[in-house]
């Protein structure tokens, strides 16, 4: 079908991308992509037939979600930087460099840019569910929804943030199957009632050796396919705290299905995990940070 041809082309485009950025490193170290993220794109894109897996109970599926959100929790706090980058078909590349800050135990999350320097000190708040963005050059806060495109890119609040597919979401199994060489579970996930999430609806595949999310589609509530994105690498770190590993994408490709042509990479680099000033997750912090 022209979708599914459609589908395998931006596969097919991913996997060309990581080959040229890979030689091509960006000036501010946006281009950090490892070897063996390229290799992973390369084997995602092609589709294979259903393979010769068990498929999953609601309650495995159920216990599945659980652990993908456990794993990317961290028990205290949570800094890394990160580097997005949007391409869009006749207009100039947008670059970010950003630091996030994420206290998982009290849902908070902020996002401050710090380059390039016209963008410096602009940020996302997100406090009890509710998200601000902060614009330094008009000194005015703003209420965001989650769909909000975090700089003007493809990324949104979600890619930034802790997995919660547990708590939002109720899966449905839809087939064992294959990216390329990865032997995957598909599920289709539906919003739970009262859930306030940026997409009713996802299918999400996930590597069954691993049980790290390979590849994710997001639905609007026509059914219409909004986003694209693949997980092409995953990293962790120790969390003394939690006496386990935090896991996080080391690098996120997001192919924007509306507008064609448009795409945005995420890397995320020096993730720590020590405690972080209370103050941080206050409008006052951001606010000071561009005076």
């Amino acid at each position: 079908t022209r979708r599914g041809e459609n589908l395998q082309s931006k596969e097919v485009e991913a996997m060309s991308r990581s080959k040229d950025q890979e030689s091509n490193r960006m000036t501010m170290g946006r281009r950090a992509v490892m070897i063996g993220a390229a290799t992973l794109l390369m084997s995602l894109w092609s589709v294979g037939q259903a393979w010769a897996l068990d498929p999953l109970t609601t309650e495995q599926m159920e216990a599945l979600l659980v652990t993908i959100d456990e794993r990317q929790r961290s028990v205290g706090d949570y800094k890394a930087l990160a580097f997005i980058e949007q391409k869009q078909k006749g207009k100039s590349d947008l670059v970010y460099e950003s630091v996030i800050y994420r206290r998982d135990a009290e849902g908070k999350l902020l996002i401050m840019f710090l380059k390039p320097k016209s963008e410096a000190g602009k940020g996302y708040l997100r406090l009890e569910d509710n998200l601000f963005l902060y614009d330094p050059s008009v000194g005015k806060w703003e209420r965001r929804t989650d769909r909000e495109n975090i700089g003007g890119t493809g990324s949104q609040r979600r890619d930034f943030d802790a997995s919660s597919f547990s708590k939002d979401y109720t899966p449905t199994y839809v087939k064992a199957d294959k990216l390329g060489k990865f032997e995957v579970h598909q599920l289709e996930l539906n919003a739970k009632d009262g859930a306030d999430v940026s997409y009713p609806k996802m299918h999400v595949w996930v590597d069954a050796k691993t049980n790290s999310p390979l590849k994710v589609q997001e639905f609007a509530l026509s059914g219409k396919l909004m986003r694209t994105s693949y997980y092409p690498k995953w990293s962790k770190v120790k969390n003394e705290k939690k006496g386990s590993e935090v896991y996080f994408p080391k690098e996120i490709r997001i192919f924007d299905e509306v507008e064609e042509g448009t795409s945005t990479t995420i890397v995320m680099q020096k993730v720590e995990l020590e405690e972080l000033p209370d103050n941080i997750f206050t409008k006052a912090w951001l606010e000071s940070k561009s005076r």
